[in-house]
């Protein structure tokens, strides 16, 4: 086989930050609209559903969010996942370009899902959350969010639609 087709990076090349695309953005996007109200919803009023700290993380715009330590260690659990060349769809498709994937199959979900679960139930543990709950439709989200509950000590309540 002449070309690599495989990318696998050490557990010390995780990331030790999040980058924000709301930095790199000409102008800043709308907010979010209230549902009932169809107003700008202000950080006050979304701290009523999310803690502060991840209302704060949403609405920054800091090109680079830290990591928190916990979190790394969990993602170092199946992270990296393996970068893939797919050699074979760039030949059907007839394009010089080069295209990568993320197979994030490796998780304990079997997406990407985790990596957002992990974080979100990180910052709801620290800002004093018990439990948290969701709906799931296929299942994958609502296994990551009651994985990452049970790796931070929370309750979960998962509701199939």
């Amino acid at each position: 086989m002449s070309v690599q087709t495989q990318f696998s990076l050490s557990q010390a090349d995780i990331p030790k930050e999040w980058y924000n695309l709301l930095a790199d953005f000409p102008e800043p996007l709308p907010p979010p609209l209230h549902p009932g109200t169809k107003q700008p919803v202000t950080p006050d009023l979304m701290t009523a559903i999310f803690p502060e700290n991840l209302v704060m993380q949403e609405m920054s715009s800091e090109r680079w969010i830290p990591i928190p330590e916990e979190v790394r260690e969990i993602y170092a659990l199946w992270r990296p996942t393996p970068l893939l060349r797919a050699v074979r769809f760039e030949k059907a498709l007839q394009t010089p370009a080069h295209i990568y994937y993320k197979y994030e199959g490796v998780s304990p979900a079997g997406s990407h899902k985790p990596n957002t679960a992990v974080a979100q139930a990180y910052y709801n543990k620290i800002a004093g959350t018990k439990r948290l709950a969701t709906e799931t439709g296929a299942g994958q989200w609502g296994s990551s969010l009651a994985l990452a509950c049970k790796l931070f000590g929370l309750e979960c309540n998962i509701y199939m639609v």
